[in-house]
């Protein structure tokens, strides 16, 4: 047998192996260390900022994401350079939004729950009314690096109270700081007070000065606490409410007690007499109590199942009527000898090529009731002006009639190249059979188009499942059912109805438009994968 050919490097290779690195090469391996360890310090920083802000979990999630593309770039393979890009991408703009959405349909977030009960408690501790009679006005006095907060009596510039040193930095909680009297003997000042700061440098001082509490040492009760008032003046204030030791608040007014209540997501009274809620509330979980108000809540159920109905079949009917009109077309471009084919096909395309925006606010204008053209010729014609925003079936066929219109120009385009790929033999071996156009159609060109006209169409029915801009443009959503807990439109589809839920007319339900939207993604997922079983099974 013959020896195997040397593996060895050819000479070329070895010299030009044996060279020494470039001064290019030499400088971006010395830099490359420095430039991974600023960019882990910014990352870091950045990380620790959002932690700072009290947000732990998107601190966590940031922490995880900096950390994966650290290790990706510096010790996974060279394959995971390419990958983590797009794995990171869905993870942030696709799986993330809809855990995030799936979280929220789990809890009572609406306008009336925005906030988290520990903000809640903390405005509702902040509520208080002035006491005019101690209020006193201030000056902010620079004492080297620091300064010093100067308590004046009202209306005069004497000093009355005088600040230790302080670093006027900003915080997230108050600052409580014990005033000093005044008198020669008490002031310990090392140098004598600077001039007062204008109003334009105290302005930027403004927040930290809101957090300082200034606690008075010759005054009792709620007169010894001076809050900031506005960039002139301290005084004090009569809280609302007072924290119990049990986290219940008191009200001073009348010694009312209100305590947390974890179901309804509000501070609730004890007295056990109507039970008085405090506004505003915060964010609970609810389990499935907002899945269970759309399967089991009878005047919600009804418009829901109703819009659900409506848009299968508006969605259906979209497809169905846009891919007969476009096959239709595509084949009767495609007869030979059909003169002025191109012109044909440019006019019958125009309507893909204008935005669609503002094709739906056309055909807004020709269906006016009063002033449009299509009234315009119905009326001149038959004698019949429709009411085509307020009959809720004129409303729907109107939304088909446009929605098919904007969409029959893409299918009639991929037929159009679909049938090109048909071999002429097949045409011509009918022909010869005495077989005629109908024939054709039916026995070769549906055929060999829908098999790879399916999965189009299936994105389609996705599409118009959720056409939100269809529907916000031309109907709203109008004309409403009568007589139902939460609004609801005739003409609404589901992501409209959920767009209406928690933004426009339901007190921006949140938690059951974030319910409503897991339930538009399984329920468009589930049909999906039927049609492509479906569609599978008639391939095989």
């Amino acid at each position: 047998m013959n020896a195997s050919p040397s593996l060895a490097p050819s000479p070329l290779a070895a010299a030009y192996s044996t060279l020494p690195p470039s001064l290019g090469s030499r400088l971006l391996a010395a830099l490359r260390w420095p430039a991974v360890a600023a960019l882990a310090l910014g990352a870091l920083y950045l990380v620790f900022s959002i932690y700072a802000a009290g947000q732990t979990a998107w601190a966590a999630g940031a922490l995880a994401l900096f950390g994966g593309a650290f290790y990706a770039y510096l010790r996974a393979g060279f394959a995971w350079r390419y990958l983590f890009p797009g794995v990171a991408g869905m993870a942030v703009f696709i799986a993330f939004p809809l855990l995030y959405t799936a979280q929220i349909g789990f809890t009572n977030y609406s306008s009336a729950h925005l906030l988290s009960q520990e903000r809640v408690r903390a405005y509702l501790l902040d509520q208080h009314d002035v006491i005019e009679a101690g209020a006193m006005g201030f000056s902010l006095h620079a004492d080297g690096p620091e300064f010093r907060v100067v308590l004046n009596e009202a209306g005069t510039a004497q000093p009355r109270y005088v600040s230790p040193p302080l670093a006027l930095k900003k915080t997230r909680e108050p600052l409580k700081v014990t005033m000093l009297a005044a008198r020669e003997e008490h002031l310990p000042l090392q140098s004598a007070l600077q001039p007062a700061l204008p109003l334009r440098e105290l302005v930027q001082h403004r927040e930290a000065l809101a957090q300082l509490q200034l606690l008075l040492p010759d005054r009792s009760g709620p007169e010894a606490q001076l809050r900031y008032l506005g960039l002139r003046e301290y005084g004090p204030v009569s809280p609302h409410y007072v924290e119990q030791p049990d986290g219940s608040l008191l009200r001073a007014a009348d010694g009312q007690r209100f305590a947390p209540d974890g179901k309804l997501g509000y501070y609730r009274s004890q007295d056990g007499a109507g039970g008085e809620i405090l506004q505003p509330g915060y964010k609970v979980l609810v389990g499935l109590q907002n899945y269970s108000r759309m399967l089991f809540d009878a005047e919600f159920r009804g418009p829901f199942v109703s819009i659900f109905i409506w848009t299968v079949l508006f969605s259906l009917a979209t497809v169905a009527g846009a891919t007969f009109i476009g096959m239709f077309l595509a084949v009767l471009l495609n007869w030979e000898d059909l003169k002025g084919r191109t012109a044909y096909r440019t006019l019958l395309f125009l309507p893909y090529a204008v935005p669609g925006f503002i094709s739906i606010l056309v055909f807004k204008g020709l269906f006016n009731q009063n002033f449009g053209e299509i009234n315009a010729i119905l009326d001149a014609l038959f004698g019949v002006k429709p009411a085509w925003f307020a009959d809720p079936l004129l409303a729907k066929v109107m939304l088909l009639i446009v929605n098919i219109w904007l969409g029959y120009p893409y299918i009639m385009i991929l037929c159009s190249g679909l049938l090109k790929a048909i071999p002429a033999d097949l045409y011509e071996a009918s022909a010869i059979v005495g077989a005629g156009p109908w024939t054709n159609f039916w026995r070769i060109t549906a055929p060999l188009i829908v098999k790879p006209l399916s999965p189009l169409l299936i994105s389609a029915f996705a599409f118009n499942f959720n056409n939100f801009v269809l529907i916000a443009l031309l109907t709203d959503g109008r004309p409403d059912f009568l007589s139902t807990k939460l609004p609801a439109g005739q003409t609404d589809i589901l992501v409209s109805y959920t767009y209406r839920i928690a933004f426009r007319d339901s007190g921006s339900d949140f938690g059951l438009a974030a319910a409503i939207s897991t339930l538009i993604f399984f329920l468009v997922a589930a049909m999906s994968l039927l049609n492509l079983r479906l569609m599978r099974k008639a391939q095989s």
